[in-house]
């Protein structure tokens, strides 16, 4: 599990290899990954955009940025939580992931 707090927001993502989705022989590793998001500040916040890199052991990377995620732009008030999850699949059986998230208040 990994955790990043910037300005009050805490973003927690906790990644899953899923291997009942995923075939070594054809070189095709899916996972899943699960993100919490946390308002700890005094302020409502809402989430704009998001923009992940994501980036297979042979150094090639996906881009994934746009409005919102999932379909959705949360508005989220002091204290409230939003959590989502989403996947990729990767050609090698591991790599990494990071990102970032456009919040507005």
């Amino acid at each position: 599990m990994y955790v990043a707090t910037t300005r009050a927001i805490e973003v927690t993502v906790r990644p899953q290899y899923l291997p009942d989705q995923s075939d070594s022989a054809k070189s095709q590793f899916v996972w899943a990954y699960f993100v919490r998001i946390e308002n700890k500040g005094d302020i409502a916040v809402q989430l704009r955009s998001r923009h992940w890199k994501i980036t297979d052991a042979l150094g090639r990377t996906q881009e994934v940025k746009g409005p919102g995620v999932v379909g959705e732009t949360p508005l989220l008030r002091p204290g409230e939580v939003f959590e989502y999850n989403s996947g990729t699949s990767l050609a090698t059986p591991w790599g990494s992931m990071g990102g970032t998230y456009q919040m507005v208040s």
